[in-house]
């Protein structure tokens, strides 16, 4: 049975925890976090600690930690016989180069405590620093997902930008969309079929084929109309994208 120790109590610690748990041969043996009430998550199925020199020894030490305070507690885990693995996308490997076994297990995801995912769907990006070690995480990470990924720093930062892109800017764009719709007492759900038929248009369709809509299309009067309605802050963002979508498809238009 391969143990594990979690460090973080946020989402990623959340879901990781939920997913080794229920794995079949692994066990989580403890979560740590420097405060008490995020543990509340955690306290009824395993041991927790707030005092990092508490932790048990374990085969993995995963920090589902902010991304700036890494190589800080890297640091504080010398002497940990288990290999320490973050789960950053925007860190590079060397983060960690202060340690002697170290890696990385980046689940590509977006995740939220309250919305349940089917983890062995998600793709886990791994790396470390020997290939004895790459070996070792490659088994962990296919406990919990069938799609295991062999990603260097540079290609797992460009696709954390990716992602940002696809999934933080994407969510923005529905939240003022939301904010038009409350505006002029639209009930926001009349566009979600609209939304799932654009995610699921590039499981068939490159990004590139499956654009449409009035840019694309040069209609300026349409534009002009979307322009009028907008508030300041949100016409930049039309306007910007706009142009994008344009530059892009110019040979087109």
């Amino acid at each position: 049975m391969t143990e594990v120790v979690i460090l973080g109590a946020g989402n990623v610690a959340f879901h990781l925890f939920r997913a080794f748990s229920q794995a079949e041969n692994t066990r989580v043996i403890q979560v740590y976090n420097h405060r008490k009430e995020s543990m509340k998550d955690f306290s009824s199925f395993t041991d927790t600690t707030i005092n990092i020199n508490h932790l048990k020894p374990a085969d993995f030490y995963v920090l589902a930690l902010k991304d700036d305070v890494i190589p800080e507690i890297s640091k504080k885990l010398k002497g940990k016989n288990g290999i320490v693995l973050h789960t950053a996308g925007a860190v590079g490997l060397n983060a960690l180069n202060s340690l002697n076994n170290f890696g990385v297990l980046y689940p590509l995801q977006t995740f939220s405590k309250n919305k349940t995912v089917d983890f062995t769907e998600i793709p886990v990006c791994v790396e470390a620093n020997s290939a004895k070690n790459l070996e070792k995480i490659k088994k962990l990470a296919s406990e919990i997902t069938r799609d295991v990924r062999e990603i260097n720093s540079d290609q797992r930062k460009a696709l954390h930008l990716a992602a940002v892109f696809v999934n933080n800017f994407s969510n923005h764009l529905y939240n003022i969309g939301a904010e038009i719709c409350e505006n002029h007492r639209v009930d926001f759900s009349i566009l979600k079929p609209l939304i799932k038929e654009t995610a699921s248009k590039i499981e068939s369709l490159p990004p590139k084929e499956a654009q449409t809509g009035p840019a694309l299309r040069n209609d300026q009067k349409t534009i002009e109309t979307h322009l009028a309605l907008l508030s300041k802050k949100h016409m930049d963002i039309y306007s910007l994208l706009t142009q994008s979508i344009q530059d892009f498809h110019g040979k087109k238009l």
